[in-house]
């Protein structure tokens, strides 16, 4: 289920779209024939495009088409506009082409559907297999089934969701073992983004529940509480239950740790910020990786080296604290935390530690000036980088980083 763009035939995504969500929108003759003509075209640049042998998922889910798509084409052709029922309030960002008695509660039981049917298949076929499944939750539209609603006892779709989501994954566990392939089967959980702060976070963390758990801010920043996510692998015979890794990983670790389980040898020019996580698995030795770069939606880095984390934003770097209000009140411009004492980032460390400020920004630096952060030949970066992004913060004179 990918989150890409999707350009069905030249459909632009925009097009036929209406973000009124006070009125139901009737789709004309002309929409109707220009969906038809663009929907019956296979979609470009898919997953099948880029090695899987099979997909099936949606676009964006809170965007539309609102349609099934499976392999490179839609589950049907979309006819009419999403209801405005649909619409706003952690639901559909806009109305636009859906398919008719198109919901969103679907999604979920239809992703632990179609898990147990590859797996049954593979298992039967008695081949190894690979089975990617990025749900569309706990992302919006926050739609739950009923059997779930208030089940978080928080008053909260969002938490109500997770609590779903942590049902699907069990019942692919569950095919896993139904179709015994449990014990020879790697299975890795993962997030993407800690949770967003206009889910109602406030309000939990009022009720004692907290999204980020001891880490400060949310999505989109880049605190920890905007990165750290949930990580859990099981491999029988290989991970030892029940233990627990403290070692700095990232989710671009994953091509490297595939590689090395299948003996593939990756191109120098492939994977340049991937370590494989096999030694922590088999807890054979030290870990491949010390360092991380973070990334938050305004575009402001930080680097994490062992226990210090250097952030190159004097706010957030995204929602929770804006960067040029943060200046505006005095805040320095870089931000050092030590992450094994002061792991809520609460304590701007910089003043009293300028020499490690100095070797982060050295580290980060090298890494964009050879286009990766693992040893190898240099990379051209696809774009130009700015590690600093002052241009987001207009008040700021720019001769402030020659401090730096």
């Amino acid at each position: 289920m990918d989150e890409g763009d999707f350009h069905p035939g030249g459909f632009q995504r925009h097009r036929d779209t209406a973000k009124e969500a006070d009125s139901d929108l009737e789709a004309t003759p002309e929409q109707q024939a220009r969906w038809q003509n663009a929907f019956s075209k296979p979609t470009t640049g898919g997953p099948t495009t880029r090695g899987f042998d099979y997909y099936f998922g949606v676009d964006i889910p809170n965007w539309p088409p609102y349609c099934f798509i499976e392999n490179d084409r839609t589950v049907g052709i979309p006819s009419e506009f999403l209801p405005s029922r649909l619409v706003g309030d952690n639901l559909a960002s806009f109305s636009g082409p859906a398919m008719p008695y198109w919901h969103f509660e679907q999604l979920l039981p239809t992703w632990a559907k179609k898990a147990d049917y590859y797996i049954r298949e593979r298992a039967a076929a008695d081949e190894p297999f690979f089975l990617y499944l990025p749900m569309t939750s706990p992302h919006t539209p926050l739609s739950v089934n009923r059997p779930w609603l208030g089940r978080s006892g928080l008053n909260n779709l969002y938490a109500d969701l997770v609590i779903e989501t942590d049902d699907v994954f069990g019942r692919v566990l569950r095919s896993l073992d139904k179709y015994d392939v449990a014990d020879d089967t790697l299975v890795i959980f993962a997030s993407d983004n800690g949770c967003a702060p206009y889910i109602g976070a406030k309000e939990m963390e009022a009720q004692g529940h907290f999204p980020s758990g001891p880490y400060r801010g949310y999505k989109a920043d880049v605190w920890d509480g905007g990165h750290r996510i949930p990580c859990v692998a099981r491999w029988p015979g290989v991970i030892r239950p029940g233990t627990q890794c403290d070692h700095i990983v990232c989710l671009s670790d994953l091509l490297a740790t595939s590689a090395e389980i299948v003996g593939a040898s990756l191109p120098d020019a492939a994977a340049e910020d991937s370590v494989s996580m096999m030694p922590l698995f088999r807890e054979t030795g030290a870990p491949n990786r010390t360092t991380v770069v973070h990334h938050s939606i305004a575009g402001k880095f930080a680097i994490r080296d062992g226990r210090w984390k250097l952030v190159l934003c004097p706010g957030s770097g995204g929602w929770t604290h804006n960067d040029a209000d943060a200046a505006k009140a005095g805040l320095p411009l870089v931000q050092l935390y030590d992450m094994k004492d002061d792991p809520g980032e609460t304590h701007n460390r910089h003043a009293e530690n300028p020499e490690k400020v100095s070797e982060l920004l050295t580290l980060l630096k090298e890494f964009v000036a050879d286009g990766r952060s693992t040893p190898g030949v240099r990379r051209e970066n696809d774009v130009p980088v700015d590690v600093w992004k002052l241009d987001t913060m207009p008040d700021i004179d720019p001769r402030i980083i020659d401090d730096y």
